[in-house]
């Protein structure tokens, strides 16, 4: 399993605390088992191999972060989405959002453009055109805007 499907697999579970009362920890325990793999293969490849203890750790990690951040990370969606209030947005475009900007501002190993391209990248998969330029735009100005003032550049 790549990372790749790593992150992708904790956009699922992101977008999936979108719709419960389950804290993060309650979900991951649900869903991060050999049989919920075995059983979602068929309708998704990236179930089709289980992750290792290090993808398992970053699975959890973006999972919990979003989840413990979720209100924060949907303040700066909000205030990058010009002319759009945030019902409004799709909640898979925002799922992988708060992924990509819990990767940029507390997981420093992560660059920046690496966050964001992976976004881009699962947005394809689910969103059309317009929506994917606009997560890429959003992420672009969050990028300049929040994270080089936190910088001081």
């Amino acid at each position: 399993m790549t990372r790749s499907t790593a992150r992708e697999i904790a956009m699922h579970c992101s977008f999936s605390l979108s719709f419960t009362l389950q804290t993060a920890d309650e979900l991951l325990e649900e869903r991060l088992i050999p049989e919920i793999f075995d059983a979602w293969k068929d309708e998704d490849p990236i179930y089709e191999k289980y992750p290792d203890a290090p993808q398992l750790d970053y699975i959890r990690e973006l999972v919990r972060g979003v989840g413990e951040h979720a209100p924060e990370l949907d303040e700066y969606i909000s205030r990058h989405a010009k002319n759009w209030k945030f019902a409004r947005i799709p909640r898979t475009a925002a799922a992988i959002m708060r992924v990509a900007m819990y990767e940029i501002l507390y997981m420093p190993a992560i660059p920046n453009r690496a966050a964001i391209n992976e976004a881009v990248e699962i947005a394809k998969k689910y969103e059309d055109e317009k929506v994917v330029a606009f997560l890429n735009g959003i992420l672009g100005s969050f990028v300049r805007e929040e994270c080089l003032e936190e910088a001081g550049l």
